[in-house]
């Protein structure tokens, strides 16, 4: 992994760029002419704090002289500039970076007095002297020892975390943790208490501030990009959601399932926390489903009504989701139009319009007034599912005890506050869904949502009009606008950081994406909808790393074993599968198909007389201690004996060739017998015109050079694009069977 860093034929060294090379990256020469020399005048304060012998002349320290470069006060590299001369930048200043030695080059360091001011450093200056006594230094130096010291003593971090988040319990817990309850592993959270989550995203909040007036939520419609951003205050979305509430009293009992189908709108947002607001169950469905996966998510949470809509609007057409609804099964729909106030489909007679549905309360004195149920802390309050990739999809009952985890991580690690406007584009059928929602109703953020496709400029320019300060992505979001050019022009500047979750990170991609809000961080994101929360994750209190999580979250303890069961030490670089101590806050304990038991502990090794909780990633400790995450256990592969994984492998393909935009690597075995044979799947620019031999030979090339010499490429097959899950997860078992079939066939003939 030496060359980790090599870019498409190579980069010379910072200190030999010159005035043509910045020209040949889209300067002009008089750009050129200026840029080189603030450059040079950057390389120099950064050789003079590093340190060598006596008369000896120091070598500028590659992150010294990155970290120079995108300095707060210096900032040579905007936003406006080509890509090309961000890469040219980059990958000149770590050309001689070595991943296997040094671990992952460094982009985005916190400063101290940044770092006191965010919410996990005020915590840690408040709390970290009694709790750490003289050991505690200061929130940077102080983190790893402060994490470690969360694990440890977990009821300790969350009763101070329940002091800053907006939670009102309508009776309070008799503690934070009781492990007295043996069955449970981990213990039971919060036991005693009773309260609506839902009420607690409805309140003004004292610290931190939310008000009655303040905006809550902000939106726009695709289509309509040079109209005002649409906003709605705390008081007129509460009102919203008590009206609906009511209206659901007027057809549904109390703990009933209700599912919401339906594109991550205003609208469904309201009609999600006004579910739980009534004691009703919601059953979280992606809008992207066919009839078959939305009549499987029906039947197993036997839901007693859908919320959807006629149409999803999407680059300026209308899609069917309603019709799939009827295609699905009988349950009763409440339909939603995607535009105007009126329906545009023919309804089944036990369907009901938004319309009628909300004329339901019309007789009501108060409409807009609602007495929240009350229920105990361990009560459903809604049903996730997993993917579902290979048979039937987990049903993932998420508690009153999961949105509090969820709020919590992206407080502490994502550092979401009063004023800050997040947006993540994504759907209520996904984890990402319900926590980014109360990652801001519950720390009194504003939540920005996109009535629309997030592919193009209509979205970019949402989040520069709606001064989105926090941005949410998937990997392959990120590859779209950089390969398109979409978002050229846009000003994203407003942006404190982004966040990255789905899949594994393309270095380039996150390049692209961090150079457009002067390199602030893009926090990785790792987790499960079975935990509610992330487990792995960056932060603004370490260093980041491009693809790379710097920690695991807040009272997460982790280790990596081998295939024997063996963990390997703590903090040794390594490779292997990782395993979850028992005790974590909001993941799960029950699932509605499946025996959690056999799911999540069955076969795992003990640790420290506890038994670890199966994840199922395969992961990468490096030296310094980043995490990189390889890909499930179902994703590894032998080639010659040597275990590696698909991802590994493919983040050394993707940047084989310029005109590579994504790999997929899978392993086969031979029809008459041998070792595995590696294939790359590769989706390439229009018009790239390169023989299968050629690509096979440059992939071999670059995966001999950067990760085994013995390794080999045996077929490259060049798609238009790969299959996916409709949480945009790649299938890589999907192209396993085609490559099969189609070698299968060939040897027959």
């Amino acid at each position: 992994m030496g060359k980790e860093l090599d870019f498409v034929g190579g980069r010379r060294k910072i200190e030999e760029v010159g005035v043509e090379d910045l020209v040949g990256a889209g300067l002009s020469v008089e750009e050129a002419r200026s840029f080189h020399e603030s450059l040079k005048a950057t390389i120099l304060i950064a050789q003079s704090s590093s340190t060598a012998g006596e008369g000896t002349k120091a070598a500028a320290e590659p992150q010294k002289v990155w970290r120079e470069l995108t300095a707060e006060g210096r900032r040579l590299l905007k936003p406006w500039h080509p890509h090309a001369l961000h890469q040219l930048i980059y990958y000149s200043v770590y050309s001689d970076w070595n991943i296997s030695t040094s671990g992952p080059p460094l982009y985005w360091f916190p400063s101290l007095l940044q770092a006191k001011k965010t919410n996990l450093g005020s915590l840690m200056e408040i709390h970290g002297p009694k709790l750490l006594g003289t050991l505690y230094q200061d929130p940077i130096t102080s983190f790893s020892l402060f994490q470690k010291f969360t694990v440890q003593h977990p009821d300790v971090f969350w009763s101070l975390v329940l002091k800053e988040l907006s939670v009102t319990f309508r009776e309070s817990p008799r503690c934070i943790l009781d492990t007295s309850d043996k069955p449970k592993h981990g213990g039971t959270w919060l036991p005693g208490s009773v309260l609506n989550i839902a009420e607690s995203c409805l309140l003004p909040m004292n610290y931190p501030r939310k008000r009655d007036e303040d905006v809550v939520v902000l939106w726009r419609d695709e289509g309509l990009d040079d109209d005002p951003v649409n906003h709605m205050t705390l008081r007129e979305f509460r009102e919203q959601v008590m009206m609906v509430a009511n209206a659901l009293d007027t057809m549904f009992s109390k703990g009933d399932t209700i599912a919401i189908d339906m594109p991550m709108t205003v609208t469904a947002v309201v009609i999600y926390l006004a579910i739980i607001l009534a004691g009703l169950v919601v059953v979280s469905i992606a809008d992207s489903f066919a009839p078959k996966e939305i009549a499987i998510r029906l039947r197993v949470s036997n839901a007693k009504g859908i919320f959807t809509q006629d149409f999803i609007r999407r680059g300026g057409r209308n899609f069917p989701l309603y019709s799939r609804v009827v295609e699905a099964g009988p349950c009763k729909a409440i339909v939603v139009p995607a535009i105007g106030k009126n329906v545009g489909v023919q309804l089944r007679k036990h369907d009901l319009s938004w319309k009628d549905f909300l004329s339901s309360v019309d007789h009501l004195s108060r409409p807009h007034h609602y007495f929240p149920v009350y229920q105990s802390i361990d009560s459903i309050t809604n049903i996730l599912f997993s993917s579902g990739t290979t048979g039937e999809p987990k049903a993932i009952p998420w508690t009153q005890l999961s949105p509090i985890r969820a709020a919590g991580d992206l407080w502490g690690q994502q550092d979401i506050k009063t004023g800050d406007v997040f947006c993540w584009p994504t759907n209520l059928g996904w984890v990402a869904g319900p926590m980014i929602l109360y990652s801001c109703f519950l720390s009194g953020a504003t939540l920005a949502l996109y009535h629309g496709s997030p592919l193009g400029r209509g979205f970019g320019k949402f989040i520069q009009d709606a001064g989105v300060t926090i941005l949410g992505t998937v990997p392959s979001l990120v590859k779209t606008w950089k390969s398109t050019q979409c978002m050229e022009g846009l000003d994203w500047t407003n942006i404190k950081s982004l966040a990255s979750t789905g899949e594994a990170s393309n270095f380039d991609d996150d390049l692209w994406l961090s150079s457009k809000a002067y390199y602030r961080p893009v926090i990785e994101c790792c987790g499960g909808t079975e935990l509610a929360s992330v487990y792995l994750q960056g932060n603004f209190l370490q260093p980041q790393a491009f693809g790379a999580f710097s920690t695991a979250t807040m009272t997460v303890g982790y280790v990596i074993f081998d295939e024997h069961g063996v963990p390997y030490p703590d903090d040794q670089p390594c490779v292997g599968e990782v395993g979850l101590f028992p005790v974590y806050m909001g993941a799960s304990d029950r699932l509605l198909n499946a025996n959690h038991e056999e799911v999540y502990f069955k076969g795992m090794p003990m640790y420290k007389g506890m038994p670890l909780r199966r994840h199922g990633d395969i992961i990468q400790r490096t030296v310094g201690g980043y995490i990189l995450v390889l890909g499930r256990t179902d994703d590894t592969m032998n080639l010659g004996g040597i275990k590696t994984s698909s991802v590994e492998i493919e983040r050394v393909c993707d940047r084989t060739d310029v005109d590579v935009l994504e790999t997929a690597a899978i392993s086969i075995a031979p029809m008459t017998g041998g070792p595995e044979q590696l294939v790359i799947f590769a989706v390439l620019k229009k018009g790239y015109n390169s023989t299968l031999e050629q690509l096979k030979l440059k992939f071999t090339r670059a995966i001999q050079s950067n990760l085994n010499p013995l390794f080999k490429v045996s077929h490259v097959r060049i798609v238009t694009e790969f299959p996916r899950t409709a949480s945009n997860k790649l299938m890589r078992r999907v192209l396993r069977d085609q490559i099969k079939n189609e070698l299968a066939s060939q040897s027959r003939l």
